[in-house]
């Protein structure tokens, strides 16, 4: 997922995330922990909190993407998959906690050899 063209004007777009993932923009919202209506009004689209939450999900999925080959797959492990060392709760449940960095660093430690 290239940053360049999921945003405009310098702001992540959720609809342009939507489509690269196939997906509405409401569901995108709940994937990162926002309710549906923070991607209805451009205030809110534009607010800090949305647009770090909108951030976070793209770097997730840029980190994993190699290993999956595709964006699709990359968001299927985002959504799906229990990460080992958090009680089995997925790089999508961490994020809607706010716990972006540590899914970022658990996908460091991995591809470094380590195993959580």
């Amino acid at each position: 997922m290239q940053f360049a063209k999921l945003a405009e004007d310098g702001h992540f777009e959720p609809r342009k995330i939507a489509a690269v993932l196939r997906t509405s923009s409401e569901e995108v919202a709940m994937t990162v922990g926002l309710g549906k209506d923070a991607l209805q009004r451009r205030t809110r689209i534009l607010s800090d909190k949305t647009q770090r939450r909108l951030r976070e999900l793209v770097e997730v999925l840029n980190k994993i993407e190699p290993r999956f080959g595709s964006e699709l797959m990359a968001y299927a492990w985002y959504r799906s998959e229990p990460l080992p060392g958090f009680d089995g709760r997925t790089a999508m449940q961490l994020v809607q906690d706010g716990k972006a960095q540590q899914v970022l660093e658990y996908i460091d430690a991995v591809d470094a050899g380590v195993f959580a």
